[in-house]
């Protein structure tokens, strides 16, 4: 495997940009769906409070995500101004094209990554 060249680390850091814009607007918009839900039971239905709890928790965790995502993001923006972009975390080995063309945010070649997720 080749070192990354300048272009393409910039038309990685391009996507980690967009993705860094679309994730901080859903987290943002998440923000509202995400607040707690009023349990009067004079106003709502129990069926009703329980889809309301339902779609809070699926909100709450999308956010969680998203979140995430976007300590990820940063963690691979830093690691481009350092100099260590493409290189994994763990072994110091070049993580592949195709893996960073799929997740540009990706701090683990592919070996790593799969004993990562055994753990």
């Amino acid at each position: 495997m080749n070192k990354l060249t300048t272009e393409q680390i910039e038309i990685f850091r391009e996507a980690l940009l967009k993705q860094r814009e679309i994730l901080t607007t859903a987290v943002a918009a998440e923000g509202e769906s995400s607040k707690t839900v009023e349990l009067d039971q004079s106003k709502v239905g129990r069926l009703s409070r329980m889809d309301a709890l339902q779609g809070q928790a699926m909100t709450q965790e999308t956010k969680h995500r998203h979140e995430e995502g976007l300590r990820n993001i940063t963690a691979a923006l830093s690691r481009i101004e350092s100099g260590d972009y493409g290189y994994c975390s763990s072994c110091d080995e070049l993580i592949s094209t195709a893996r960073l063309e799929v997740d540009p945010a990706a701090s683990l070649c592919i070996n790593c990554a799969t004993l990562a997720e055994k753990v």
